[in-house]
């Protein structure tokens, strides 16, 4: 698996929870998948779950993809995209660095 970074351009809908007056908002996600499209399909299933309204995705790749396309990467997004999931003995996802974050399933 790989972390992508994508852009999302948000729109409106009830229940968004943006702010009164906003026309909409754009999301940075690092997102894991076998493949960018794996990637962009499961961020936009989860966005749309929590009531979002996503109207274009636009992929900027992999942490080395993105180095070898010269972005300057400081430290921290570095340590975000080299997070990965792991498996535990009872095969419940997992940061491997210390989080106290867990998808839910």
């Amino acid at each position: 698996m790989e972390v992508y970074t994508l852009l999302i351009q948000l729109g409106r809908k009830t229940g968004d929870g943006l702010p009164k007056g906003a026309t909409g908002a754009a999301l940075i996600c690092y997102a894991s998948g076998h493949d960018e499209a794996e990637a962009v399909r499961e961020t936009v299933a989860i966005l749309k779950q929590a009531d979002m309204a996503p109207l274009d995705v636009t992929g900027h790749g992999t942490l080395d993809e993105r180095i070898a396309d010269g972005h300057q990467i400081d430290a921290d997004e570095r340590a975000l995209m080299q997070r990965r999931w792991t498996k535990t003995p009872s095969s419940s996802p997992v940061w491997n660095r210390s989080s106290t974050i867990r998808p839910e399933q």
